[in-house]
């Protein structure tokens, strides 16, 4: 249970074993939280095709036993009970840090911390996983448990420690992972519908038969691109990162596509038949 990627990460595992697994997921589909809708339904439907029985707007209640202590199912807060011997809790990441309870550090569902990465404690950081930035830098979230951004943290601090005082400031958001064989790729913000701004216009392209399909975000008056979500399609961060850092034009963004294609030299491409429905589709746009 979870819908998030450990949850399709376990899941994937289970199934290479041709293990049964059933997926309780609370949102209408798969991921709702950080993606649109369109992308979560598109991948609710590739799960499922690997042989997850996938359960939408399900949720545990409790997990039942045997005589033996042993589990034998769940039951959903619906009152249905499922039959199981394992069960896989993959709802999300919290921070450990019950040990600092009367250490004298400030802390909230993180150890909180300033730019420079200080607690309230002279001489006492914290980075990674457990760090909640008191001053989150744009769109991004207080803790940020992503391998990179403690990467990040760590070079950070390590300026400040050898007496030359840093700002944390990772740059454009991004993230990557994997859902069963199709590869997913994020650049700065496309927000899911909760999050999602009035001045944030969203363009959707879906191949006809492949499971290959982008999210592109820009701002509907200034057209300034915000960030694109690319499922199937391996993509270059650094040309992304740049684009985002020089704040480019959605429509500069989508003629130069291809520069940003990180596939193998003799794979095919889509950029050209992105750009014609980016183009047929400007005026429509939602």
């Amino acid at each position: 249970m979870g819908g998030g990627l450990i949850g399709v990460e376990l899941a994937e595992m289970l199934r290479t074993r041709n293990i049964e697994v059933t997926f309780l997921v609370r949102e209408k589909a798969f991921w709702t939280s950080a993606l649109p809708e369109f992308e979560a339904k598109l991948l609710s439907r590739h799960i499922e095709s690997h042989g997850v029985d996938l359960r939408h707007n399900s949720e545990l209640d409790c997990i039942l036993g045997d005589e033996n202590g042993q589990v034998r199912g769940i039951r959903t807060k619906a009152g249905e009970e499922i039959s199981c011997s394992m069960v896989g809790i993959t709802t999300g990441v919290t921070p450990n840090i019950s040990f600092l309870k009367d250490s004298g550090i400030e802390t909230d569902t993180g150890v909180l911390v300033n730019r420079l990465l200080e607690t309230n404690i002279e001489d006492i950081y914290a980075i990674g996983d457990c760090a909640q930035h008191s001053e989150p830098l744009g769109n991004r979230p207080a803790v940020e448990a992503i391998w990179y951004t403690g990467r990040i943290m760590g070079e950070t601090l390590a300026q400040t420690l050898c007496g030359n005082a840093w700002e944390y400031n990772p740059g454009p958001w991004f993230n990557s992972a994997k859902f069963f064989n199709i590869e997913f790729q994020n650049y700065g913000w496309v927000q899911p519908a909760r999050r999602r701004q009035e001045y944030e216009a969203q363009f959707h392209w879906e191949h006809p038969t492949e499971n290959i399909f982008i999210t592109v975000a820009y701002h509907r008056e200034t057209r300034q691109f915000l960030g694109i979500n690319t499922f199937g399609m391996r993509m270059r961060h650094l040309v992304f990162d740049t684009w985002l850092r020089e704040s480019r034009s959605v429509d500069y963004v989508m003629q130069h596509l291809a520069m940003a294609n990180f596939d193998p030299e003799f794979s095919k491409t889509y950029e050209n038949s992105i750009l014609k429905a980016f183009q047929s589709k400007k005026e429509e746009l939602v």
